[in-house]
């Protein structure tokens, strides 16, 4: 029993004895146990959430997104159901909103709001920043489409936080592969650049690929990468990233890296300036 489970179900099911479910399981809500020592996902504390509003609420928010596999999801946040208990336990947001059948679904035999109904709900909810990394993920693990976000926000006209999910819907971007490239995009949108293209193959003279750049502007050959902290963990990589680079530069692409301990400023200024010289 990896997953989950209802305590009481067990037991009546003659699956365990009260002394085995007290000795190698722990409650994480009230009648709902996982065994000792497992890890508490994201994806885990929806699916103990969902047990623990008796199979009747429906995992949404960030939590959806977990079941929907989205990458990033916060392991330690509160688990999110639609459900109309408003006292729910440690560990357990609940919120009561308005919801059509189509905007449910079942993954893996729990009640889940869509991607689309998710994203909405994310876009609501969420300060913007935050919900464009949630959304960009969200996008990239299913087949969500902006227009199909854009299709239930005008369903829900009129639902408190609409308009601020109509301008984060604007600036979602599946090509992200991770929340900091999200975020280095929106500090150069909000900085006033044209929106950069995303994920832009490079090819050098013989058609082969040479890399492909997180996010930048193909015609004027500015790229933007972020390197995380994998990218200088191996001596292999680390070559890897320098021979990248001068690739990119002898097929004339101005390559701006960019890292976590840069701030805003050093972002808008090093891309500014590479895009001066192309100009």
């Amino acid at each position: 029993m990896g997953e989950p489970f209802v305590g009481s179900e067990a037991l009546a099911a003659g699956h365990l004895t009260p002394y085995h479910l007290r000795s190698r399981f722990v409650a994480v809500h009230r009648d709902v146990y996982l065994p000792k020592g497992s890890e508490l996902t994201a994806a885990t504390r929806a699916r103990a959430a969902w047990l623990w509003s008796g199979r009747a609420g429906i995992v949404a928010g960030q939590s959806a997104a977990a079941l929907h596999r989205a990458k990033w999801v916060d392991d330690d946040a509160p688990a999110e159901i639609l459900f109309g208990n408003r006292r729910p336990p440690d560990g357990i947001t609940t919120w009561s909103d308005r919801f059509d059948d189509d905007e449910t679904s079942y993954v893996d035999g729990v009640r889940v709001t869509t991607p689309a109904r998710t994203a909405l709900d994310i876009a609501c909810r969420y300060p913007r920043g935050r919900a464009v990394a949630a959304i960009d993920a969200l996008a990239r693990a299913t087949k969500l489409t902006v227009s199909d976000v854009e299709l239930l926000a005008e369903r829900h006209r009129g639902r408190r936080g609409i308009r601020a999910a109509v301008e984060v819907l604007d600036l979602v971007d599946a090509g992200a592969e991770s929340p900091q490239e999200t975020r280095v995009r929106l500090v150069l949108v909000a900085a006033g650049f044209p929106p950069p293209e995303t994920q832009i193959p490079v090819y050098d003279e013989w058609g082969q690929l040479v890399a492909v750049v997180d996010l930048g502007w193909r015609d004027l050959k500015v790229g933007v990468d972020y390197e995380g902290k994998h990218h200088r963990m191996t001596r292999r990589q680390f070559a890897r990233d320098i021979r990248r680079h001068a690739d990119l530069t002898e097929l004339g692409w101005d390559d701006v890296r960019i890292t976590a301990e840069d701030s805003d400023g050093a972002i808008i200024g090093r891309v500014g300036r590479a895009l001066r010289r192309r100009t």
